[in-house]
């Protein structure tokens, strides 16, 4: 696809990818009731929730169903659409188009629990990145909570590099350093990731403070595999497993997906 708008191979991704079901697969369901178990654990009635880069709506509607009132907010308007089919009568939910990098439309201080669970694997520059985080906190009331969302170096190296072999491809020769092991990305790639040290110094200047960093979905894209083929009560077993592991320091570094989880000071 050649267009010279990063936006547009954005587009074409999620145009071309099943977004809406990419969570509801065993081993998407993962990630998602592990985000959602999170999310769960410092709700509280009458809580004012926004998403920021919601795609189809997984997240904001499962909300919107429990009672909570959720806005949304969504760059393609192949997602919006989508987004806009689930909405069941009686949800009390908006969806605005716009970019996580610019949140005018919404007044500070205003929301409960600010999700960012998507801008961040597709800003490619250190000012976007900064721009969405302080973006999202400044809607976010002080004592409220932000969750955000990145995708993995680590994770990439061994699924891409090595398992799928792209290491050696000329296309990715200036994007890998074989010294460091450590990607880059251009919007033709889509995907921005992160080592959680860069993730550390992006909330460092930031007025919040971390409550969880957690590996939404660990080794579940390693095996993928032998999760479609568990039976009911041993995938309930590796369910609890993970759980249980999903938050140590020392297992964490091999998720495809970060969950950073902080509360906004004041």
């Amino acid at each position: 696809m050649c267009s010279t708008d990063p936006t547009q191979y954005l587009k074409y991704y999620y145009e071309t990818h099943d977004e809406d079901s990419r969570l509801t697969s065993r081993t998407g369901q993962i990630e998602y009731l592990t985000t959602m178990r999170y999310i769960e654990k410092y709700l509280r009635p009458g809580m004012r929730i926004l998403e920021i880069g919601a795609a189809t709506g997984r997240y904001s509607h499962a909300l919107a169903r429990m009672g909570y009132q959720v806005d949304a907010l969504e760059l393609l308007e192949c997602n919006i659409e989508v987004f806009r089919q689930n909405t069941l009568p009686g949800e009390k939910i908006t969806i605005t188009q716009g970019t996580a990098t610019d949140l005018s439309a919404f007044a500070s201080d205003t929301y409960d629990m600010t999700l960012l669970l998507g801008p961040m694997y597709h800003l490619f520059t250190r000012e976007e990145q900064e721009m969405a985080l302080s973006e999202a906190l400044r809607v976010t009331k002080p004592g409220g909570l932000m969750y955000t969302a990145y995708c993995n170096n680590e994770a990439t190296i061994y699924n891409f590099c090595f398992m799928r072999g792209y290491l050696m491809d000329p296309h990715f020769f200036p994007l890998i350093d074989k010294e460091t092991f450590k990607c880059t990305s251009n919007p033709e790639d889509r995907f921005v990731l992160h080592r959680q040290e860069e993730i550390d110094a992006l909330m460092t200047p930031l007025p919040a403070d971390r409550l969880h960093l957690i590996g939404t979905d660990m080794m579940t894209q390693y095996i993928k595999g032998a999760i479609e083929e568990m039976s009911e009560e041993v995938y309930q077993y590796y369910l609890k497993y993970h759980f249980l592991v999903c938050e140590r320091p020392d297992m964490i570094g091999i998720t495809n997906h970060y969950l950073d989880i902080c509360r906004k000071r004041g």
